[in-house]
């Protein structure tokens, strides 16, 4: 059989098929990425595996999302990733230094590795070629400890790109196309694979938007050949030696294929409040616009940022316009800087903030009350921009900096300017004042943790049974921002658990932490896509500190339902989805034989003893999932396993 670009890379990276079982297979894991807001949990777990040498062929360190250091949590969790780094051998990235995906991709990824990353947006790493997936930080600790990483056998969806963008279409304008056609979930349990004469025609960067934003439709991850754009990449960045050439066979064998015609594509915005709720900018009419910010991991490199500052030159930002810009890393500030687009932008009246997540994760630029915002970013759930009235469209940079000058919502073809053509430098900067590269002998380096940094969770085995109360009702894709939610004033306390818990499921009740309290904990019922967005996986942690057992929901997003696994959450799926309107908040809820079902094919009975109504759900894991529930989650299980191994010796 022909094989597809994912198969190949998985085969030059797989793991004795002794190791795996059915649905599974077990890969190295060549390089991972952390970052600060996932970032303390990794490392405090690492900590408690005892672990004293991590097995990757390369780790990095970014600090990137919690920049504002308003009061000491932020720079003592820098300190103590910093330690942590220096103790395990990990590269560290000093804050300023720029956003992980955009500076992995410029300095660290390599055609044909695996990357797994404590963040959702990884996949940025398959424009390079590379297989990047997106993971909670208890399996990027994993991986790191042990240089593997077990992953469910996902279909592969091919999406064959035809034709060449027109004027103004733009990268984000693909990825927001493919979004309309495939939903939020829509990519859950593939891994999406380009292909066509189309890919041509776009630059690595190109191709990384477009990956990047495959993570909103839930797919594991999604990759680009590496070709001779990718050389090319490569070349101008200084790592030439890295390119190694992968693509698919003809006539490569998929599970599902889709063909689009780039030429067709227009420019296209994603309205309030979901990455999937995307429509033509012609047809939207009459949208007044208070902020526009630029940047994210998702449109926050070097060609990027020339054409915004090619739009603006010259010109001058709407007087009613906050126009904020956040390079996507140091060496892209750097370089325009000194070819003088930095000034451009300036003169134009824009806002330059350093070279970090910033807007994109609520840390800092929250719009105004009932603000319309337009931003190049990823996601624009409700109040994840830090103001819960404000509307938030995701659109190109292009028509990002022609609506800041118009004060309007603007298509960027509509207004007689030229589009902008960027000649990429022939090298680009690869300063590395900002990176701290681990010294060769690290036996006695100590971890520092300040005050702030309590100790994680940790589930307890399963239980027999469970009784208890559902504690909250709620509908379909739900996200983590919803379970978890993560702003400027939130972000300093990823490494307080027990801070945190007061504020979860924040915008949905008010009273999540005290309902759990009073009922020593309890269930969660959800609807479709529960657990979409963020790979965060205190969305799992929190619930599990406030006694959460199981969740309930009719389907799950990939990494959340991982996450809930891998804290000895129980995920339950509905069999019959419309039980779910059989349940209500406070219905007492009593499930028997848990272990003894997962290990006899996964189908669970329900009692909703309040009701007296009798339904089954479905255990949506492996064996080895089954195992890590049974054992009160994966730090648990992996401790088993150690000491079992002792034992054997």
């Amino acid at each position: 059989m022909r094989k597809s670009l994912t198969c190949k890379i998985i085969e030059k990276n797989r793991i004795s098929a002794a190791h795996e079982r059915k649905g599974e297979l077990t890969v190295k894991i060549n390089q991972t990425l952390t970052q600060d807001s996932t970032g303390t949990m990794v490392y405090l777990q690492l900590e408690a595996m005892g672990v004293k040498k991590i097995k990757t062929d390369l780790s990095v360190a970014y600090i990137d999302h919690n920049t504002l250091q308003t009061g000491f949590e932020n720079a003592d969790d820098h300190v103590f990733i910093k330690s942590a780094a220096a103790k395990y051998g990990v590269i560290y990235s000093k804050p300023g230094n720029g956003i992980c995906h955009q500076l992995h991709l410029e300095r660290f990824g390599k055609p044909g590795d695996i990357l797994l990353g404590s963040d959702s947006h990884t996949p940025t790493g398959g424009g390079l070629g590379m297989l990047a997936i997106g993971a909670g930080g208890l399996d990027v600790a994993v991986a790191m400890a042990q240089g593997t990483y077990t992953l469910k056998l996902p279909k592969v969806m091919n999406i064959e790109l035809v034709g060449k963008l027109q004027p103004w279409a733009s990268a984000k304008d693909v990825a927001l196309y493919i979004l309309k056609l495939l939903t939020v979930k829509g990519g859950v349990g593939y891994i999406v694979e380009y292909s066509g004469e189309g890919i041509k025609n776009l630059s690595v960067t190109d191709r990384a938007t477009i990956t990047n934003m495959g993570a909103e439709s839930g797919a594991t991850t999604s990759i680009f050949p590496s070709d001779e754009t990718v050389r090319d990449f490569l070349l101008r960045q200084g790592r030439e030696g890295d390119y190694v050439p992968f693509e698919a066979d003809p006539d490569a064998a998929y599970d599902k294929k889709i063909v689009i015609d780039l030429g067709k594509i227009i420019p296209m915005a994603a309205k309030p409040h979901s990455p999937d709720n995307v429509d033509a900018l012609r047809n939207i009419k009459g949208v007044k616009v208070d902020q526009v910010a630029i940047g994210s991991c998702t449109n926050s490199s070097y060609a990027d940022l020339m054409k915004t500052a090619a739009i603006l030159k010259g010109k001058q930002v709407h007087p009613d316009v906050s126009l904020v810009i956040a390079p996507g890393s140091g060496n892209i500030l750097k370089m325009m800087a000194d070819n003088g687009a930095l000034g451009d932008l300036l003169a134009s009246g824009a806002r330059i903030i350093e070279a970090a997540c910033g807007p994109c994760i609520g840390m800092g630029q929250a719009p105004k009350s009932g603000g319309i915002s337009l931003r190049t970013f990823n996601r624009n759930f409700k109040g994840r921009c830090g103001t819960d009235t404000a509307e938030v469209y995701l659109v190109s940079p292009e028509t990002a900096a022609v609506s800041a000058l118009t004060g309007y919502l603007t298509s960027p073809d509509a207004v007689g300017i030229e589009n902008p053509i960027i000649e990429l430098p022939e090298s680009f900067a690869t300063y590395n004042s900002y990176f701290i590269f681990p010294a060769e002998k690290r036996e006695n380096v100590e971890l520092i943790m300040g005050p702030n940094i309590k100790p994680f969770p940790a589930g307890k085995p399963l239980p027999r049974k469970f009784m208890c109360k559902l504690l909250l009702k709620v509908g379909d894709n739900i996200t983590t921002d919803d379970i978890m939610p993560s702003n400027a004033k939130l972000l300093p306390y990823r490494s307080n658990i027990p801070e945190l818990s007061k504020y979860c499921f924040g915008t949905i009740t008010k009273d999540f932490r005290e309902r759990a309290k009073k009922n020593g904990g309890g269930f969660i019922l959800g609807g479709e896509n529960y657990g979409q967005g963020s790979s965060r996986e205190h969305a799992a942690l929190v619930p599990l500190y406030l006694g959460v057992k199981a969740i309930i929901a009719k389907s799950f997003a990939r990494i959340h339902r991982d996450n809930l696994i891998n804290s000895g959450i129980l995920p339950l799926s509905l069999i019959d989805k419309d039980c779910y309107k059989l349940f209500d908040e406070n219905d007492e809820i009593e499930i028997n034989d848990i272990a003894e079902a997962l290990r006899n094919g996964n189908k669970i009975k329900v009692l909703n003893k309040t009701k007296g109504y009798e339904i089954y759900c479905r255990f949506e894991g492996s064996e080895n999932d089954a195992e890590i529930i049974v054992a009160g989650g994966y730090l648990n299980y992996i401790k088993s396993m150690r000491e079992a191994a002792e034992v054997d010796v």
